[in-house]
Parts: structure tokens; sequence; C-alpha cells
């Protein structure tokens, strides 16, 4: 806290004042407790507050104001909210809900931290900064962080979901949804961080259950892929042989 504080007069020499009380209206944007940003007219950041700084990862206050333009941003033209930032020239507060950013893309256009996070889900509000003479020449933008989605997390929530539907038909698309990602972004990403795709982890944690069940010698070898919520045919015999090197029978007699 000191050290935003300490920050604070930094700010004051370009914050744009209505009311001369430059040194106080610095102090409280060092020390807002949410991310936000103060821009020119033309779209040019003027002011960023250290709560930006950390939840975006930007790592220089000085490569950042006076650099970065909002109506130049890639991501922001990218989600199609382009239009909507700009009608805050016009006077508008302007409310743009769910906005979801790659974190790779933004490193790949800014000078952002290399950080586990694959997408920041933020909802933005910009509002407009008038004059004294009540030309608008500066606007507001004030960021809610709604949840920072780490790789790790989206890897995880899949694996949970598959593990607790095992038993049924592998659907790749609730598989996803339940990580919150596209389809084909969750397979590459659970197969980065795993190595094998979400299929693939589906059919070898069926087979371990299927492993276990056979080692009940009270059940058959059909009624254990029955329970298993799995028919007893070559084909699943031949996926059992493939994946464990024997086929059920043989693997039951081993393990007695």
């Amino acid at each position: 806290m000191q050290d935003q504080v300490e920050k604070a007069p930094d700010l004051v020499t370009s914050f744009p004042s209505h009311d001369g009380n430059q040194e106080l209206l610095a102090q409280i944007f060092a020390l807002f407790p949410y991310p936000i940003q103060i821009f020119s007219a033309n779209g040019t950041a003027r002011l960023i507050n250290q709560a930006t700084l950390e939840m975006i990862g930007i790592r220089s206050r000085e490569l950042h104001v006076g650099i970065y333009n909002v109506f130049e941003d890639p991501i922001v033209l990218e989600l199609g909210v382009m239009d909507q930032v700009k009608q805050v020239l016009s006077g508008k507060t302007v409310f743009i809900t769910d906005f979801n950013a790659s974190y790779k893309n933004m490193m790949r256009h800014f000078d952002v931290e290399d950080r586990d996070i694959q997408t920041i889900s933020a909802d933005i509000t910009c509002f407009p900064l008038a004059n004294t003479e009540g030309v608008i020449d500066h606007f507001a933008a004030v960021f809610l962080f709604k949840k920072i989605y780490r790789r790790k997390e989206e890897v995880e929530r899949g694996r949970q979901y598959i593990e607790a539907h095992w038993q049924d038909r592998f659907d790749a698309n609730a598989t996803a949804q339940a990580a919150c990602l596209s389809k084909t972004h969750f397979t590459k990403l659970f197969k980065k961080h795993t190595g094998i795709t979400p299929y693939e982890y589906y059919i070898n944690y069926r087979i371990g259950k299927l492993k276990e069940k056979l080692l009940d010698t009270s059940l058959s070898v059909a009624q254990a892929f029955a329970a298993c919520n799995m028919d007893y045919n070559g084909h699943s015999a031949r996926l059992f042989r493939k994946k464990v090197g024997i086929n059920p029978s043989e693997y039951r007699n081993k393990t007695e």
C-alpha cells in the first residue's frame, strides 16, 4: 500500500484535471482497487493504475502510457467491440460484458509477462471525461475481472469431467464445455499438458476401471465389462489387448 502511495506523485503532471486538485485525484487513481485506465480522445493511454499493471501483467508503465492505443488494439478489434468502445466519444457510458481476451494473443501483441494464464474474462465500463468547456477530451475504462483462466485449471476441469462420466459415451463438446473452452482449443491444451488427447485419456481411464472389475472373481469377464457399461465383444476385447498387452481373460488369470 505504501509503495502505491509513493507512486501517486508520478501521475500528477499527466492527470487530466477538472477541478485543479490534481494530487488528490492522482492518489485516488493510484490506490483505486480495480484496474482503471485513462485514455485521450484519440485512444492513446494517458494513465494506468497499479491494479491494471498487476492484473494484466503489463511489464512497464513507461512502455504502455503514451504508446498503447485502444483504437488500434487487435484484440479489441478481433472480439468485435471496437465500435462499442468508440461510442464513449459521443458521451455515452459503454458497458462491455464477457470480454474474453486470449493471454497468448496479449503476449504476442503487447509487452506483458509470460504467465500461466489462458484467458482473462472481464466486464469493462467506459465512460467519458469532459473538460471545463464540456468537450470530451478523455475517457476512462474500468475493468472488473470475473475470471482468470489458468491453463492447468482447464485441463483439470476437463479431466474431472471425464472421470465423473467415464461410464458414458465420450462427448468431446460436453468435456470442452466443462473446461469453458472450445473443443479444438481444449483438445490442444489437454494434449499439451498430458501428452494425450481427451479421448485417449477417457479410454485409458475406462480400461483402468475395467481392470479393477476383472480382479473381482465373483464377476464373469462379461459381467466385468457390463459393470463398466461396456459390451464384451471382439472390438472391446481388441481394445483391451491393445492397451494392456493381453486379452481380458489372460489378464484375469495372470492376476489370480
